[in-house]
């Protein structure tokens, strides 16, 4: 397979791990361009489990950056020691990361997803959980609260912190949330009132035609024909 740019992310990456945590891994990579000219397309996405990755071709990847996803845009925002495989196909598509964004697709990602989070905790319910939902409860909470903060953040300034400041308190966080769903509201909606008042640093809308020129060099370099 060729793995374009592969990195560790998830709680390993945001500083919130903790002892016997699994350690996600996420990376791009380049089908060979003659297998698009075939009876049947090339698969998209790999996933597996033990270890944790998942890999997206590269059109699939870039389809889900320009729409703000932030569980493929943490990728090109990594720490350097995080990175696994680096390639100069890669190293580019980091040097165009800023142009994958736009403001109201930032934003309604993040949020979108903070809220999809918050949804899940309300429907579980809380206080006479299990020690195992619990935990996923407090998880799920902790990534509520980061997809506000780094959502924000990328909105506001146009740059993604990957490791989150002050990791104790969004452990604290998480058990509060476990204890009672609702806590998490009022941080929710003050966060959204953060992205209406605040002027984005992003544009309106993303340059898609970095991402289309980066895709025809990856197609050109990996262009094989037997």
């Amino acid at each position: 397979m060729n793995i374009l740019l592969s990195g560790i992310v998830g709680s390993t990456a945001y500083g919130l791990a903790k002892p016997g945590s699994d350690i996600d891994r996420l990376g791009v990579f380049a089908a060979d361009t003659a297998s698009f000219h075939g009876l049947q397309q090339p698969t998209a996405s790999h996933v597996t489990t033990g270890p944790d990755r998942t890999l997206h071709e590269a059109a699939k990847w870039c389809r889900l950056a320009l729409r703000g996803n932030p569980s493929v845009m943490e990728l090109v925002w990594l720490p350097d020691d995080l990175y696994e495989v680096r390639t100069p196909l890669g190293d580019e598509l980091i040097g165009i990361r800023s142009n994958l964004l736009s403001a109201k697709r930032v934003r309604d990602a993040y949020l979108g997803y903070a809220t999809q989070q918050f949804k899940r905790l309300y429907d579980r319910g809380n206080g006479s959980l299990s020690a195992e939902t619990r935990n996923r409860t407090a998880k799920h909470a902790r990534h509520l609260r980061r997809l506000c903060h780094q959502g924000f953040e990328l909105y506001a300034t146009g740059r993604l912190q990957i490791r989150v400041d002050d990791p104790e308190s969004y452990h604290q966080f998480g058990e509060e949330v476990a204890a009672d769903a609702m806590v998490a509201l009022p941080m929710l909606k003050g966060f959204e009132r953060l992205f209406d008042k605040t002027k984005s640093v992003l544009p309106d809308q993303p340059d898609e035609a970095a991402a289309e020129a980066w895709l025809h060099r990856v197609r050109a370099v990996h262009y094989t024909f037997d």
